[in-house]
């Protein structure tokens, strides 16, 4: 985008990347990823499955498991909201749409 406005990038003003979160961050994340989905038709994302959880501490080795679990609940939180307020944006796109407008 920089090279498109002829701007330097401005590190100040960049995202931050993967790479600059801690390693329990970015373990958690990749384990909230591996992590099978449970979605109810009518209700949407409902949170993760979490029965191979203790397989993915053992693997990365977790040792402070109260603040990894901390980080996978914020996640599901975030995950879950999305997922409501999408489900809300398709349930009135289609009170509209049958209501004629």
């Amino acid at each position: 985008m920089c090279e498109q406005l002829n701007e330097e990038p401005d590190p100040e003003r960049m995202p931050p990347g993967i790479e600059d979160f801690p390693d329990i961050v970015i373990e958690a994340i990749n384990t909230y990823n591996g992590l099978s989905d449970n979605v109810a038709a009518e209700i949407g994302f409902i949170g993760k499955d979490y029965t191979n959880l203790q397989q993915y501490m053992e693997i990365y080795e977790v040792e402070d498991k109260e603040l990894f679990l901390e980080i996978l609940n914020f996640l599901e939180s975030r995950a879950i909201k999305h997922s409501q307020e999408m489900m809300k944006k398709e349930r009135d796109k289609l009170k509209r749409k049958s209501s004629g407008r």
